[in-house]
């Protein structure tokens, strides 16, 4: 028997999570939109996709909730995106409540479930969930590292011209402009960056990768969702099918990495019953530095959070 997958939000990032957790057929999925008829036409759509990829899974689009209980996995897509000019701490107040909202929904037909934001500002809207759903914090974090990351491959990719495949690397802080790329982690092949690629150019893929959605947004005038739906689906399938991957993902943080009542980008081992450990990393003295400015970064957009 399939698991159910809530999907909330059917837009771009939304239906690409919705798409990618259907095709690698572990699970059906509902997707959810106040606007009629839009998901029940994207989940018509994908359905039919089914015979040309082929999967077994099946995608229900509804405007209500009701066919959303005893969902396993929640992932909250809903809110405004970015535009052009728009930081992520302009969307504070619309997301806010729209991400009490549908947590309150979910809660009510799903109490055993994890949640998984996306909804921006990210690390804000995932203390909003945790507050709303009044769930234990190993069963309510965001996806935001595994997305950085994957940026930070990409262009470490260009650069060396080696396959993104043998890139390992690590971002944690917020998602953000604060964003902490650990270089003294990173590898291609096993090799340290830091031997293939001079210092000068690494410094201007870690600004890259920090402004990489702003970047995206300027482009498309929009926000991104290729990557941002696909992150949110690797982080599904590690705990559907308990898989327990190490995962940089932002989670609450109650001393760890020293950042205390607050939820953080760092890498964590996830499986069936959401994060299972905080995994410590050694970090370099300016790799601390960053990661407690991102800290303060994320507090003073939770501060706005708790003045409304």
């Amino acid at each position: 028997m399939r698991a159910k997958v809530t999907v909330v939000g059917a837009g771009n990032v939304g239906a690409t999570c919705a798409l990618e957790v259907a095709r690698r057929d572990y699970a059906d999925v509902v997707l959810v939109d106040i606007v009629k008829n839009f998901p029940q036409g994207k989940a018509l759509d994908m359905n039919q996709a089914a015979a040309v990829i082929g999967f077994q899974s099946t995608i229900t689009g509804t405007n209500g909730y009701d066919e959303t209980e005893g969902s396993e996995v929640v992932v909250i897509t809903a809110g405004v995106p970015r535009k052009p000019g728009m930081s992520r701490d302009d969307l504070v107040t619309t997301n806010q409540n729209i991400v009490a909202s549908v947590t309150k929904e979910i809660v009510k037909r799903s109490p055993k479930a994890i949640i998984i934001v996306v909804s921006n500002p990210l690390d804000a809207m995932c203390h909003v969930a945790r507050a709303i759903s009044k769930l234990p914090k190993e069963r309510v974090f965001g996806m935001a590292g595994i997305l950085d990351t994957a940026r930070f491959s990409a262009f470490i990719a260009f650069e060396t011209g080696m396959s993104i495949q043998d890139v390992k690397a690590m971002v944690l802080g917020g998602h953000g402009d604060q964003m902490v790329p650990v270089v003294s982690a990173t590898t291609v092949g096993g090799v340290p960056l830091q031997q293939l690629v001079p210092q000068k150019k690494i410094d201007a893929m870690v600004e890259r990768t920090r402004k990489g959605g702003g970047e995206i947004v300027n482009l498309l005038g929009t926000s991104a969702w290729y990557a941002p739906g696909a992150a949110a689906a690797q982080m599904v399938e590690s705990i559907v099918l308990d898989q327990k991957r190490v995962l940089p993902c932002t989670a609450y943080l109650e001393g760890e990495y020293g950042v205390k009542n607050l939820y953080m980008g760092v890498p964590v081992v996830l499986g069936a019953s959401g994060i299972e450990k905080i995994v410590k990393l050694t970090l370099s003295a300016d790799e601390k530095k960053m990661m407690k400015a991102s800290s303060a970064a994320v507090a003073d957009v939770v501060k706005v959070l708790k003045a409304k």
